[in-house]
């Protein structure tokens, strides 16, 4: 009878734990004409990480964690029967699959990429455009002007080009694009390492929504905008969050410039509470503690008004 109990308590448990999860989704499930959809948090690397040994990446060697997927968000038009891709991971495949069975199937794959800057997590998925994977033509990859010509020049990714797998769409900066009646995007500049690329942050808006998505950037004051002020004009903010403080990793911090979630917490202490609801981290590292959904670094964050994005989450536009 004892142990009888016992099993029971560990299912009613594990039932419990699986119903939290699943409407923990289905709260973001709710069907918009235009949202966007995260279907990516992880920072290039993704999670678990490559090498890690580490208690943040053995959380999901011991089923405590699941894999989450490199950064990317997924723009979709039900009205207009469009769906466009904000940066191409290593996970793209299974990230358009997703956009596919979970939000928008048509015959054509997807409607446009855009392009961050060139760095692995960011484009890299486009691989699979090519003749060995997907080997269709013509799929719309916008990119900015110095990431256009990365693109033409170098190998692997300039056969896509020949072969017209991918048809580059050349960006401006502050220049909007505009995608249908409902939907436009802006991209912008932001400071990075800028090796290969220049980087861009972009303005997504629809008739009554519009989100801001810097996945990547050095350090807020060497942009010449306000991150305060920038965020205070839109609803949504998914802001780069790779690492929670300089203490996390091993290595010179100046080699990976991000600004520290404390940082950016710090920059918004004195806003109002409305403002820091707007945010949503994202682009987390596999060491970042608010990466695990259930850390007390994460909970406190939270307490103080901001979020922490999660992937299948929506946002109507």
């Amino acid at each position: 009878m004892k142990l009888f109990l016992t099993f029971l308590s560990i299912f009613l448990f594990t039932s419990c734990k699986q119903q939290n999860k699943v409407a923990k989704n289905l709260k973001n499930k709710a069907r918009h004409n235009q949202y966007v959809t995260i279907l990516g948090v992880a920072q290039d690397g993704g999670y678990p990480h490559i090498g890690c040994q580490k208690q943040c990446c053995k959380n999901f060697y011991n089923d405590v964690n699941e894999r989450k997927s490199v950064v990317s968000l997924g723009l979709v038009d039900i009205e207009n029967e469009q769906k466009y891709l904000f940066d191409a991971t290593p996970d793209l495949h299974t990230q358009l699959a997703k956009l596919e069975q979970h939000h928008l199937k048509k015959e054509k794959i997807i409607d446009g990429v855009f392009l961050t800057h060139a760095h692995i997590g960011h484009y890299t998925g486009l691989m699979y455009f090519g003749r060995e994977a997907y080997g269709k033509t013509n799929i719309p990859v916008f990119a900015m002007p110095k990431m256009t010509s990365f693109l033409k020049k170098n190998g692997p990714w300039s056969q896509l080009v020949s072969l017209k797998n991918i048809k580059l769409k050349k960006l401006q900066n502050d220049s909007t694009i505009v995608l249908s009646n409902k939907l436009k995007v802006t991209p912008f500049l932001v400071p990075h390492r800028d090796e290969f690329s220049e980087t861009v942050g972009y303005k997504i808006e629809g008739n009554n929504k519009s989100i801001l998505f810097i996945p990547d950037v050095d350090k807020w004051h060497k942009w010449k905008h306000s991150i305060i002020e920038e965020v205070k004009k839109v609803d949504y903010a998914f802001l780069d969050a790779t690492f929670l403080n300089q203490h996390e990793v091993k290595r010179a911090m100046s080699e990976v410039p991000h600004p520290f979630i404390e940082e950016t917490v710090r920059l918004f202490v004195n806003e109002a509470l409305t403002t820091k609801n707007k945010i949503y981290f994202i682009h987390y590292n596999h060491t970042n503690p608010t990466l695990q959904e259930n850390s007390p670094a994460r909970k406190e964050i939270e307490k103080s008004g901001f979020h922490f994005a999660d992937e299948g989450m929506q946002f109507q536009l």
